[in-house]
């Protein structure tokens, strides 16, 4: 990764910052949006895993919850993005977030009673679950509907900078709010949500009615039939899925904060804070020069480095070594995801977002939240720093597989806006898709 990214995004004047985003009053509204609805997310799971570990002390349990949330994603990914290309995707992500605030409302009074226990964690979980499996596909197919092709990438960078800012603030927040107690968390969350909800209300719809397609075996496997017939987008997808799965660490923190680096609730906010500074620096540096030519390169050298930071905050002791390699590995991880989104987002038709961004989500969800089961079963095992550090390694050896199983990927080359749909260029050598495997006559895509 020594080349210095080349300005391109279709745009003649990429190398100039996209004027007026943030000055039109959608894209506003939905960046706010993610804003409050993120740190309310990031706010509530700080305080479900320390009130966790308070009850039970057990790794393995931190790993469940993680388990807990996948599931219901997974189970309801197809028939959740079938939804959201069927009704309207504002009013769809509206419900979400307000739902999350009657859950975060509930587990504050239950904490403030006393009876939060560790199957009433569990359960909240499910539900949180199997909420942001409509939640995540609905505000992905979102965005592309507020602004143009051409403006897309920068839009998502800047929609990412959103999240990590989130990130950033959630977390540390909710760690030092926590020492009021568990149901002062939970209550800013529900504050959180309810901005959140009422921003995405405010959103204009300007796109046309979509004809609702019945579902069927062949509507809920849409999604996937596309991603499985453009092997770039495939490779990038799988690479994510299975460098997170094995590298991440997030479940484990509460043990790093408390045993290892001996800090208490707000060191273990700074450390989930941590990736989202080096994420959100990263994200604004993308927005302003997004990478161009090599992006396959760029997709792979970074998730190595973010490999190569897990096996150092494995590795370290002293919470400001640990701090700066979870930032790096935030900032590592960010190319990673802006490379991928624009991916998908530009090479899926509008009719289809839904769905695609449903089969992105299991990808994504099963990285994070099976990932949080993973570490915390090895860790049961091994000790947590084995856990992390044979994890960073995977993550590596990972990088070296997808290489050879993805040689396309590796070879990709520039991100190109065509005329009719927004997509990815393939290399000059790989063989487009044959038509009959498009939909919506979709150019050939390769996260």
């Amino acid at each position: 990764m020594a080349e210095v990214p080349q300005l391109e995004a279709g745009n003649p004047r990429a190398g100039t910052p996209e004027p007026g985003l943030l000055l039109e009053p959608d894209f506003r509204r939905f960046f706010l949006s993610r804003l409050a609805g993120t740190a309310a997310g990031q706010m509530l799971l700080v305080a479900l895993g320390w009130q966790m570990y308070d009850l039970t002390g057990s790794a393995w349990d931190l790993g469940l919850v993680g388990l807990a949330q996948f599931v219901p994603a997974l189970l309801l990914a197809l028939p959740a993005g079938h939804q959201v290309d069927r009704h309207d995707r504002r009013r769809l992500l509206a419900a979400v977030l307000a739902l999350q605030v009657v859950v975060a409302l509930g587990l504050a009074t239950a904490s403030a009673a006393g009876l939060m226990g560790r199957g009433a964690l569990l359960a909240v979980s499910l539900a949180l679950g199997g909420l942001r499996a409509f939640q995540m596909p609905a505000s992905q197919a979102l965005l592309p509907q507020l602004v143009t092709g051409e403006r897309l990438p920068r839009a998502l960078a800047l929609s990412s900078a959103a999240l990590q800012g989130a990130i950033i603030a959630g977390p540390a927040l909710g760690g030092f709010v926590y020492a009021a107690g568990a149901g002062a968390v939970y209550g800013l969350s529900a504050l959180g949500f309810a901005l959140a909800t009422w921003f995405v209300l405010r959103l204009v719809n300007r796109t046309p009615p979509r004809a609702r397609e019945p579902m069927s075996i062949q509507s809920l496997l849409a999604g996937l039939h596309f991603i499985a017939h453009r092997p770039v987008v495939l490779g990038a997808m799988s690479l994510d899925l299975f460098a997170v799965l094995l590298g991440g660490a997030a479940a484990l923190l509460p043990i790093f904060a408390r045993d290892i680096l001996h800090t208490g609730p707000w060191g273990l906010g700074l450390l989930r804070a941590a990736p989202a500074v080096g994420a959100l620096a990263m994200s604004l540096l993308l927005a302003r020069w997004p990478v161009g030519r090599r992006s396959g390169t760029w997709l792979l050298g970074a998730v190595a480095v973010y490999g190569a930071t897990m096996v150092a905050f494995g590795l370290s002791t002293h919470l400001g070594l640990s701090l700066a390699v979870l930032a790096v590995s935030g900032a590592a991880d960010m190319v990673s995801v802006v490379i991928r989104q624009s991916m998908v987002q530009l090479a899926t038709p509008d009719a289809m977002r839904g769905r695609v961004s449903a089969v992105n989500s299991v990808f994504i969800g099963a990285s994070n939240q099976l990932g949080e089961f993973e570490s915390g079963a090895t860790a049961a095992l091994w000790g947590p720093v084995a856990s992390v550090v044979w994890g960073g390694v995977g993550t590596g050896l990972v990088v070296l597989a997808w290489i050879g199983l993805f040689p396309a990927l590796a070879r990709h080359d520039r991100l190109v806006r065509t005329a009719g749909n927004e997509t990815v260029q393939a290399p000059q050598d790989q063989p487009q898709d044959p038509p009959q495997d498009h939909h919506n006559s979709v150019a050939t895509p390769p996260r």
